[in-house]
C-alpha cells in the first residue's frame, strides 16, 4: 500500500520536473544541494550504490533503497532507472514520511 502511493507521488513528481535521474547526474544534484531525497534501486550494482550512499551521508541527504530499477522507470515514466534524486522539498517530505512509516 506504502509503495503504491510512494510510486504514484513519484509519477507526480516526475510530471512536475520535479526528479533528476541518472547516476552521475544525482551525484552532482547531491553535490550541488539541490537533491533533498534519494531513492536508489536495489538491484544498483555495489559501486553505484556505495558512491551515492557515500555522498548523501557526507552532504547529509537523506536516502532510501526501493524497489528495483524497472519499478522506479516505471513509474517515473521511463526506461530502467538505478538512482532519483528529488528536488522539490515538498515532495520530499511526503516521500520520507511515507518511508519512515515502514
Amino acid at each position: 500500500m506504502i509503495n503504491e502511493k510512494l510510486f504514484q507521488l513519484l509519477g507526480l513528481a516526475a510530471r512536475a520536473r520535479k526528479i533528476i535521474s541518472g547516476e552521475e547526474l544525482v551525484v552532482k544534484a547531491i553535490q550541488t544541494g539541490n537533491a533533498k531525497l534519494i531513492l536508489l534501486a536495489s538491484d544498483a550494482s555495489h559501486n553505484s550504490t556505495k558512491k551515492i550512499q557515500d555522498k548523501c551521508t557526507y552532504y547529509n541527504v537523506e536516502y532510501h533503497v526501493i524497489g528495483d530499477r524497472y519499478q522506479l522507470g516505471h513509474a517515473t515514466g521511463k526506461q530502467a532507472r538505478v538512482a532519483l534524486a528529488i528536488v522539490d522539498s515538498g515532495f520530499a517530505k511526503k516521500m520520507s514520511s511515507l518511508l519512515n512509516e515502514k
